[in-house]
């Protein structure tokens, strides 16, 4: 089976053109995300046809488990259907299906037209809790609510961006931050119906910069996280820390969003091919 391997700000997927496979993608995905005995990823995404877009995306955690939405992931799968002919290398935006909804990425091309970033159209983000989702009562938006976790309290913001995400702002360094304990402990708390992913951020020069960190459901620290950055864009705004575009400063690199308090969410960030193989069953 041959594959890519490409990343958007350090999120690194393993790339297929699925037309026309068929194979167990869930052990799949566990077995060629390990970072010692695979190729090293945080999941699978696959390329497939679409009825009512140009390309549908399907992506899978290191853990195996099926993700609705990968902000970074479906701008280096656009790159990788452009250079595989799988759709037409002129086209944009485009229209790409996924389980979050239909969302138009938009190609940034060098002077040598190279796709070397992109412009994705998140759709809006999902505050009622019973979207996110999050078990919590008589809430219209879950905003600085309270979360009890090995003895701590943490104030979080729930955002759904087609997946479930807890933001915590924080004035603790996010560098220091037990994140690699925490993380699961949030993940998998009773709260979250489905699990969630978790950021923790500083806000910095007035809202400009927010420094970010991510335990992602089903990968665990990963470099970036492209729902993750729109979730803590949005829950900053919301709270009033931020205007209506930051940077969102992550270990892998930076990713930008702009919201304007309504309507779609707008995140842009890079795209990097790292090699081409083949994975060989058995």
């Amino acid at each position: 089976m041959q594959f890519t391997k490409m990343h958007g700000a350090g999120n690194d997927y393993v790339y297929v053109d699925a037309r026309g496979q068929e194979r167990d993608w869930h052990a799949l995905s566990v077995a060629i995300s390990d970072r010692h005995l695979g190729v090293g990823s945080d999941g699978l995404i696959l390329a497939l046809p679409s009825e009512k877009a140009d390309l549908r995306m399907r992506m899978f955690n290191a853990d195996g488990s099926e993700g609705e939405m990968c902000g970074n992931g479906i701008r280096c799968l656009v790159r990788f259907a452009f250079d595989n002919g799988i759709v037409a290398a002129e086209k944009s935006p485009v229209r790409v299906e996924t389980l979050a909804g239909v969302l138009d990425v938009t190609p940034l091309r060098d002077d040598r037209q190279s796709m070397v970033g992109a412009r994705v159209l998140m759709g809006a983000p999902r505050l009622n809790p019973r979207d996110v989702p999050v078990d919590v009562p008589d809430v219209d938006v879950v905003m600085n609510y309270p979360l009890n976790v090995d003895g701590q309290e943490f104030r979080m913001t729930c955002v759904s961006m087609g997946n479930p995400h807890a933001v915590v702002f924080m004035d603790e360094p996010v560098d220091d931050f037990p994140l690699t304990e925490i993380g699961p402990l949030v993940e998998h708390h009773p709260m979250f119906p489905a699990r969630v992913n978790f950021e923790i951020a500083n806000v910095l020069d007035g809202g400009r910069t927010i420094k970010t960190r991510v335990w992602e459901r089903g990968s665990g620290i990963t470099m970036a996280c492209g729902t993750g950055a729109c979730a803590v864009a949005v829950a900053a705004r919301l709270n009033g820390l931020a205007g209506d575009r930051a940077t969102i400063a992550l270990p892998g690199g930076d990713l930008t969003v702009e919201w304007h308090g309504e309507g779609e969410v707008v995140l842009e960030g890079p795209v990097a091919q790292v090699f081409d193989g083949e994975w060989l069953d058995g």
